[in-house]
């Protein structure tokens, strides 16, 4: 039985090695990106570059979109020369990007205005699960798309999930995922820093707690990247930041309270401010080191400088 054929749309960090296993796995593939290198890259790995996502659209039963943002899973679907506008009857739209419940919805509703079904399928296991074929994967659509999609989200994930029915069900899992990854990284920075402070050996800190009770999939990420100083790998702290802000969004039409999150956001807010947005997600600990280092001066009540100051969105 011939395999389907594949669009993918989005060739960043995490999309390239996607769409290599994907290839590797014998599915034909035709991509696109809104820039070149990444759509060389992948025809170098097999895949056929089209011009546009229409065009990928033209040349596929399902399209894959990975890429950054609610405005930009709006653009390449339903934009000028979009997905939309080369879209058949029966296509499927699997977007993998991190993007709002209530977008994911609208587009749903516009795709099936015209025949095409959608699953929201976004990912948690960063860029070493993209390359290994290890993500975990939070899906919400029809379960009949589901499991006709099953095969190709296979390939790129170990742990498949069909969170429900209705449109948005996947996006909502992979926020509460970003709340406990979230709060995860700003515990690694604090204790990390607390070391710091304390003056312990910090080649041991980490194989020290590791094995208890503090071991986690994070810990084991971003723990040897902070010790290294090493900011350049991993997601980044900008896309973190946007993270924070849909879960903060979403809580608020919950009419519900997340105050370990709303420091979180504020946090990267302040670090994207100073220019470290393009960096890993834990540069975070660049933040906390800098509120470990400030002192409220003894100047006049109006002149007063604290910690708040510098979290303030």
């Amino acid at each position: 039985m011939s395999k389907k054929g594949l669009g993918f749309i989005g060739l960043g960090m995490m999309g390239k090695p996607m769409c290599k296993n994907l290839i590797d796995a014998g599915y034909p593939v035709t991509v696109w990106n809104r820039s070149g290198p990444g759509i060389d890259e992948c025809v170098g790995y097999g895949a056929v570059g089209a011009g546009s996502a229409k065009d990928v659209a033209e040349k596929s039963d399902v399209v894959i979109t990975m890429v950054t943002a609610s405005a930009d899973v709006e653009e390449v679907v339903l934009g000028a020369r979009g997905i939309l506008e080369g879209a058949r009857p029966g296509m499927v739209l699997i977007d993998m990007t991190t993007i709002s419940p209530k977008v994911t919805k609208e587009i749903a509703t516009e795709l099936n205005g015209k025949g095409v079904r959608m699953l929201d399928a976004p990912v948690s296991g960063a860029d070493r699960g993209a390359r290994e074929g290890s993500l975990s994967i939070m899906v919400g659509g029809p379960e009949e798309v589901f499991k006709e999609c099953l095969p190709i989200l296979n390939v790129l994930g170990k742990n498949v999930i069909h969170m429900g029915e209705e449109n948005g069900t996947g996006q909502a899992t992979k926020l509460c995922n970003q709340v406990i990854v979230g709060l995860s990284i700003l515990a690694i920075c604090e204790g990390f820093t607390l070391a710091a402070k304390s003056k312990l050996d910090m080649g041991k800190i980490f194989p020290a707690v590791r094995a208890g009770a503090a071991g986690s999939w994070q810990l084991d990420y971003v723990g040897p990247r902070i010790l290294k100083r090493g900011f350049e790998s991993g997601g980044t702290a900008k896309t973190m930041h946007k993270d924070m802000r849909l879960i903060m969004e979403v809580a608020g039409d919950l009419g519900i309270s997340l105050p370990g999150i709303s420091l979180v956001c504020q946090l990267y807010h302040a670090i994207e401010a100073e220019g470290l947005g393009v960096k890993g997600t834990h540069a975070l600990i660049r933040g906390i080191e800098r509120l470990a280092e400030s002192k409220l001066r003894s100047t006049p009540f109006g002149e007063a400088r604290s910690r708040v100051s510098w979290l303030s969105c």
